[in-house]
This record gives C-alpha cells, structure tokens and sequence, in this order.
C-alpha cells in the first residue's frame, strides 16, 4: 500500500507535493480503512483527484508511471533520463526532479526516494522503518553509496553498485543482479502498482478464454446495462489481423509454444496469438449480444460504444481490487472518461463496499466527475484537488485541510462555487470575444 507519495521539479510541479493516505482523525466510513496495529497507523483504500483542466492531476499520474518506470525498466546505456522538470523558471531545468515513496510491503514499511537529472541519478536512498526506529539499507549520492553493513552480501552489494550506471538506479541494477534483499521493494512496482491511463487498453488479454478474470467481468458487464451477454473470442486466420506482413512475419518466427503476444490492430480489435504444437493461434476477442429471439450475435469490440469499450478495459482492475487477499494499487487517470456518472459511481460504490480494516488494496483515481465528490461514499481526506497558481505552478491538497468543511457538508456545491480551489479560472465573454475577433 502507498503510505505517501511526493514528487518535487516534475512537469507542473514545481515545490514539492505530498499525496497522503494516511487516514485523519475523522470518523466517517472508518470500517473500511486499513489498520496496520504493528505501527498504529491507519490507511485509506482510495483517493480521488480533482481540477480544472491543465491544474496537474494527469502529472500526479505521471509523476507515479514515470517513477515506476525506472525501477521496473530503467534507461538504457548511453541514454539520457526522461525526466520532466517544471520548466516556467530558469532555476527548475537545472535542479534535479525528485520522487519519494512510503510503502506498506507485506508487513514491512520502506522509504524509498531519489532524486535525477537527464544526466545521472543524483541521489537514492532506500530506509526500512521500524515501529520506533529507522534502518536505513543504502544511500547513495555524489557517486558514491554507503551501505549498511549489517546487510548480507555486503561486498557484493558494493561490486553491484560499482556496475551501476550513472544514468539507473541502483534498486533496479541491483535486482537485476540477483540480490533478494531489495526485490519486495522492485517487485511492488512491478506487480502491486497497477497504472491505467485514460487510452489504455488495460483489459487487453485478461479477457481471453480461460482467464480467471473472464467469469466475474462478463457478470459485471450484465450487471451495468451494457448490452453485452459475455465476451468471448473465435478463431480467426493470422491474415486477419490489420499488419504489415513483415511485422506479422517477425510475430510468427519468434513466438515461442511458451509465449502469447496480444496484438490490437488500427480499428482497436484485439488478437491473442499462441502457438499450440507448432502451429500459430489466433483468437479475435468478440463481445456476444443476445437478441430479443435469444440468438447470439457476434460484435467485434471495435463495433462496441466508447463507453462499453472502457468498462471493458477498467472491469479487470476492478475485479482484481476485489480479490480477497489482493494487495494491488490501481492508478487510473480520468477513470470517468465515456462513462455515465452513474456508472462510474457504481464501480466506486462497489469497490468500497468491499474493503475493511483487514483489506490491503488500494484505488487512486482522477477525475473531472464532481458528482462524485460527496461524503456518502468519499471520506474528506480521500477527497484531494490540484490547483494552478499565478507562476504556472500545481498544488495538491486535500478537503480535510479545511476546518469549516463539516461531515454532513455538500462539498460539491462549495467546490463549483469556488470556496474551495481547484477550479478553472474562466474569463466571462469568451465567445463574444472570439466572435469580435
């Protein structure tokens, strides 16, 4: 679980921001927040990110995929760092962008942070936190890394480092070198920290036959008026995916009777391709209608709405989080988009509905949906807004922050009202003036 979130000299973010999950003192829906008695401490199962357009909330999301991408992947030799600092100052482009993580890993609890430039890593600290104490397992900077040396493998721990890149963290090169201390903390990014970005295509294979995913997704599609009985595949000729025949010739020649490659094509279809006794396999995922005879009707996915598409695509993540021992944090940015208010309510309400004290999931999410930006499912400080100020730069802050803002509340009508920030600061006569242009 994510205890807390900073990132500093990232894109819109100029100073550094904190994103907390840590529960308040407020009692409202504590049954469902986590307790973690060894450190008494409480963690919220959500959180939901407001503002306007343009105020920072998709460069949270992007703050948290970039850093998982450097632990999980890293750079390549010889490439610089993507990193993204804040750009509306002379002093930010040259001031490294910094990420600092609390992490809840099985029973244990991490501060993991570190600071880049485009050039090197500048700094990378790794610290394990004991109910009274801290230990910290490394910390690297300047080029250099101090070590704990009641760490096993201490001297090859500092022959790792010495093969460390100036350009990769020393997490991830570690690992790759086969060192078991750091891998939960590698592993969490790889496997817990979910993204979801508003055009991906995260259901893209877990809907295939055979999936565990498949039973629970195909009872929710019903459930949410989509029209779809059940998605299912067929088998189709390779021919029929829309590739370039090169490309469909690499996929053929390198697959393995191991792997399976998902492969979407221009007009969104999607294709599992296999290889079974030598031979290759490709199923076409098809969304199945019932018409009013009973008869089954074939749609290609592409042929379903926007909206169909994107639950098909979100219903995995949600399916996941319900799973009853599953410690996964999905990140889905604009979680709304070509939903009906309704139903993105509904997967929230749901998801909800299922966590308690016991629960170790966790659910962040962007949105522009002030509908649901009300007490009767969010707690105040699961409720957080991104706000722009004069200079270009975002802030981040949460609703219990504010004093005045009462349990019983209607914090929607304080927020499109303005008293509470993170709102667009819209010019009146817009279209007049574009007209008298």
């Amino acid at each position: 679980m994510i205890i807390s979130f900073s990132v500093e000299n990232w894109m819109s973010f100029r100073d550094r921001v904190t994103l907390s999950m840590v529960a308040s003192r407020e009692r409202q829906h504590s049954g469902r927040v986590a307790r973690l008695e060894n450190y008494q401490m409480r963690l919220l199962p959500a959180a939901a990110v407001y503002g306007g357009n343009a105020s920072g909330k998709s460069n949270l999301f992007k703050a948290l995929g970039f850093a998982k991408t450097q632990v999980v992947k890293g750079t390549q030799p010889d490439s610089r760092i993507p990193v993204r600092p804040f750009l509306l100052d002379k002093v930010g482009v040259k001031r490294p962008s910094r990420f600092e993580f609390e992490l809840l890993i099985d029973d244990a609890i991490f501060s993991f942070s570190f600071a880049m430039t485009r050039a090197n890593v500048v700094e990378e600290r790794l610290v394990r936190v004991g109910r009274a104490s801290e230990r910290t397992l490394y910390d690297r900077r300047d080029g250099k890394i101090e070590l704990d040396s009641s760490l096993k493998d201490h001297e090859f721990l500092g022959f790792a480092f010495r093969g460390t890149r100036d350009n990769q963290l020393f997490l991830t090169n570690s690992v790759s070198q086969k060192v078991q201390q750091f891998k939960p903390i590698h592993d969490w990014f790889n496997n817990c920290l979910q993204m979801v970005a508003p055009e991906a295509r995260f259901g893209g294979g877990a809907l295939f036959e055979d999936h565990p995913l498949t039973e629970s997704t195909n009872d929710m599609l019903q459930n949410l008026d989509t029209g779809i009985s059940y998605i299912g595949s067929e088998r189709v000729p390779i021919e029929a995916i829309q590739l370039p025949d090169q490309v469909r010739t690499e996929i053929e020649d390198q697959l393995s009777e191991e792997e399976a490659a998902i492969v979407e094509d221009p007009l969104s279809n999607q294709f599992l391709i296999t290889r079974k006794d030598g031979e290759v396999v490709v199923m076409k995922r098809i969304a199945i209608h019932h018409a009013a005879d009973g008869a089954e009707t074939k749609f290609a996915i592409s042929q379903e709405s926007d909206g169909s598409q994107r639950l098909i695509d979100l219903l995995p993540a949600f399916v996941d989080l319900a799973v009853d021992d599953s410690k996964c944090v999905y990140v889905i940015d604009e979680v709304d988009r070509s939903l009906h208010t309704l139903l993105t309510r509904r997967l929230l309400e749901d998801y909800l509905a299922t966590r308690s004290t016991d629960t170790r999931t966790q659910l962040l999410v962007t949105t522009h949906d002030v509908l649901l930006m009300d007490q009767r499912w969010l707690r105040r400080d699961e409720m957080w807004v991104t706000e722009r100020d004069a200079t270009g730069a975002s802030n981040l802050f949460s609703f219990s922050e504010y004093r005045d803002v009462r349990y019983d509340k209607d914090i929607r009508k304080s927020y499109l009202q303005g008293r509470l920030g993170g709102i667009p600061r819209i010019v009146s006569g817009t279209m007049q003036s574009a007209k008298n242009a």
